[in-house]
């Protein structure tokens, strides 16, 4: 079984800080992840509609100095893809899947028809520069049509709708990742994660939190990670929930 390594770290309150579309997690370079078998969080099951457009659409964002430096998103007019992120002192990029619910989908497609992307050649960098900050780009091909825009800040709604979603999209799956390495590596960890989805959900930083509600049921059971992990995922549904 091929096996794929990532930093796992420890967590800290930074990553809890996802309030911007431009924001990223600013955790502690020094602990490390350990590897897990790729098939371990598969794809949630498919939410939206039946779309047949030839369509991809994308969501990239770089900062070398922050501590996920790196995050690609990519999925197709059923919300189904992937997201490929990159940590610091990492040697290999890790790969998960994403399902879009029909709910963030349908956010998401709102704010492409606003931008009405293709058919325009607005900038929507804002006239202010944030480079610090990081580097998005968005992008969607059909068929023989292309086009990538990339900004640092934007004072455009859409644009700003959009890259806030994606965000939330990536986030999410992350979060995932790093509770399927500690339940399998590092179960003490999970405690801290469980936190962090907490404080996650509080801020709006999760694309769907019902997406989350199969994972919590299980860990809610599952003796490797401590009680208090456990009950917390309980309160964690009862929230999301509501």
């Amino acid at each position: 079984m091929n096996k794929r390594k990532s930093l796992l770290q420890g967590l800290p309150a930074a990553l809890l800080c996802l309030s911007a579309a431009i924001s990223i997690y600013a955790q502690n370079p020094d602990e490390k992840h350990n590897a897990r078998p790729q098939q371990a969080v598969p794809a949630p099951a498919v939410a939206g509609s039946n779309k047949t457009d030839a369509v991809r659409y994308t969501y990239e964002f770089s900062q070398p100095k922050f501590y996920v430096k790196h995050i690609r998103l990519e999925h197709d007019a059923n919300g189904r893809g992937t997201v490929t992120f990159e940590r610091l002192n990492e040697d290999v990029p890790v790969t998960e899947p994403l399902q879009l619910s029909a709910e963030a989908l349908a956010r998401i497609d709102a704010a492409w028809q606003g931008l009405r992307f293709l058919e325009s050649g607005t900038n929507y960098q804002a006239d202010k520069q944030f480079p610090h900050l990081g580097t998005m780009k968005i992008g969607m091909e059909r068929g023989d049509r292309k086009r990538v825009a990339e900004f640092n800040w934007t004072n455009n709604r859409d644009a700003e709708a959009l890259v806030n979603e994606y965000r939330k999209a990536a986030d999410q799956v992350i979060l995932v990742f790093d509770i399927a390495i500690a339940r399998e590596n590092q179960p003490l960890n999970a405690p801290k994660l469980m936190e962090t989805m907490e404080l996650m959900l509080k801020r709006n930083g999760l694309s769907d939190p019902r997406q989350l509600l199969k994972l919590l049921q299980d860990l809610s059971t599952d003796e490797h990670v401590p009680l208090i992990a456990r009950n917390h995922a309980l309160r964690l549904i009862k929230q999301i929930e509501k």
